[in-house]
């Protein structure tokens, strides 16, 4: 099995190798993977006359990778040489990537920028460079006139920052040694070396997540196995998948820094990393639900309470719904979502589900009113209405019994809680009745040592109940004499009621037969009467 499990997962590396390769490929062979014939490029031949052309033609220029071009979009010095301006443009549209995403629409798109803003006039401040240390840093423009008329550019102040903004990045060592074409940009603005270390940072996380559980998992095997317990080996046993996720999401952080996503996409990437937390938390909860169930229906308190005993997988249920609303609700605030106007809403929708779902709700309050009562539990041999089974399941809309016939019938709760129920299962004694007849003929002795006989076959029998035993010459029957028989067994099981009863009814043939008598059978005697028309006469016939 181990050999196996090896070649799977070597087959699994294999497939996930290729496919990376092959995602290296068509990004390489792609339009984003190639460099733009700039010529043709409308942007390198509109004047930046707003900020938001400004911005538009920098960010245009940067993914074409005309970075020497984007330079003239700087406030430089003057002398500054073309390779200078290229390295500083190529420097802040990797900062600029790396720290904010930009709306275009909330970029003026007026000549003069906007007015109401409280800057300098000319001067606009597009975006913020959000470093962890540190207050924010403004990335402006500023309106620049010159003899070909007026233009926007980035802000000396802003070139002056570059550097250091560009040293903040994680990933400058990759920008500086790549080959230009795994730093072109691919679908979603993720530059192509990025596309090709997703999966590989995903794959390796997987691994050192099966590998980090594995660890932990033995950890605390040690730890538990010391313990007198055995929930705490149960629970451990049924949390494998919860410890796999975990060290998958501890390992995706580990390694998120490592890829230089943008910051937007970054915090994107970390809210879904800690929903995932959360899912790893209530998955946990939901399997250790289970272990708490069996472990509190196994417990000497259930046997104490045994009236308690269907409330228990009832209980799990609902405690199970609870933890999967949490869940969700956990998840959803963990993605910023509004959670508070979401519950407001599921409040208000709750009630007219519950207007509209009056019968499901008839039932939930069936299935408590089943767990209060305590009629029957599962497994009990019950009758309802004209069903008759054992309780297979209880739940929260309908209770399931399993015939004689072996056939499954499904009874809504709220009519469970409304009919009659007999429950076999709370029987201590079953009790035995019938009427014995003895054929016509027998002897007044014979009736005596008959009835005798019975009742020593009855108290012999070590599964009786003693304090109550009848057995009764009781009646000269149309075609036999009857001996009227009544007694319980010790206990209510039905299966020992059913050898009781065969061991029983032999040991009363032995009697009849011993005593010269028989049992009777339906018998009539008929007298017929002739009557001739002269003289008197009779006959009798009897049969």
């Amino acid at each position: 099995m181990a050999h196996a499990f090896t070649k799977d997962r070597a087959e699994l590396v294999r497939r996930a190798w290729r496919a990376a390769a092959a995602l290296a490929v068509l990004l390489l062979l792609s339009p984003f993977g190639r460099p733009q014939d700039t010529a043709a490029s409308p942007s390198t031949r509109t004047a930046p006359d707003s900020p938001r052309a400004a911005l538009q033609k920098f960010l245009d220029l940067g993914r074409e990778a005309q970075f020497e071009e984007a330079g003239r979009l700087l406030e430089l010095p003057a002398g500054t040489s073309s390779a200078e301006a290229g390295r500083l443009a190529r420097r802040l549209k990797f900062v600029l990537d790396r720290y904010i995403l930009f709306d275009l629409s909330q970029v003026s798109g007026e000549p003069q920028g906007r007015l109401d803003d409280g800057l300098t006039p000319d001067t606009e401040e597009i975006g913020l460079i959000q470093l962890r240390r540190g207050a924010d840093e403004p990335v402006r423009l500023v309106r620049v006139t010159e003899e070909n008329g007026a233009r926007w550019l980035f802000s000396a102040a802003t070139v002056a920052r570059i550097d250091h903004w560009y040293g903040t990045l994680r990933d400058r060592w990759i920008l500086e040694h790549l080959p230009k074409s795994l730093l072109q940009p691919g679908p979603f603005d993720l530059l192509c070396w990025q596309w090709l270390a997703l999966p590989v940072a995903v794959l390796g996380a997987w691994f050192l997540g099966f590998f980090f559980a594995r660890i932990l998992r033995a950890s605390l095997a040690r730890v538990v196995a010391r313990t007198r317990a055995t929930w705490d080996d149960a629970v451990l046993e049924r949390i494998g998948g919860p410890l796999t996720l975990t060290g998958l999401v501890a390992a995706l952080y580990a390694v998120m820094p490592l890829l230089g996503l943008a910051a937007p996409a970054e915090d994107a990437a970390r809210q879904f990393l800690r929903a995932g937390l959360f899912v790893v938390v209530f998955w946990a909860l939901l399997r250790s639900v289970d272990v708490l169930v069996r472990v509190i229906q196994q417990s000497q308190w259930t046997v104490v309470h045994p009236a308690a005993w269907s409330l228990i997988p009832l209980a799990g249920r609902l405690v199970k719904m609870l933890v999967l609303v949490l869940a969700v609700v956990s998840g959803l605030s963990a993605l910023g979502f509004p959670v508070a106007s979401l519950l407001a809403g599921i409040g208000i929708g709750g009630l007219a589900v519950a207007l509209a779902a009056q019968k499901s709700v008839e039932n939930l309050v069936g299935a408590f009113s089943i767990g209060v009562d305590q009629a029957f539990k599962e497994g009990d041999l019950i009758k309802i209405g004209e069903h008759q089974g054992h309780v297979e399941t209880i739940g929260l809309r309908s209770t399931r019994l399993r015939t004689l016939d072996r056939t499954l019938v499904t009874i809504p709760n709220s009519q469970v809680s409304e009919q009659r129920v007999e429950s076999f299962a709370a029987r201590d004694r079953i009790r035995l009745a019938l009427t014995v007849g003895i054929e016509y003929g027998a002897t007044r002795a014979q009736i005596l040592q008959i009835v005798s006989g019975f009742e020593g076959v009855l108290r012999g029998h070590p599964r009786i109940w003693p304090d109550t035993v009848v057995v009764r010459f009781t009646n000269f029957g149309e075609s036999s004499l009857d001996i009227e028989v009544m007694c319980w067994t010790r206990s209510g099981d039905q299966d020992e009621y059913r050898d009781f009863r065969q061991e029983v009814l032999l040991g009363f043939m032995d009697v009849v037969e011993k005593a010269g008598s028989g049992f009777a059978f339906p018998t009539r005697t008929v007298h017929v009467f002739e009557h001739e028309t002269k003289g008197a006469g009779r006959t009798s016939t009897t049969g």
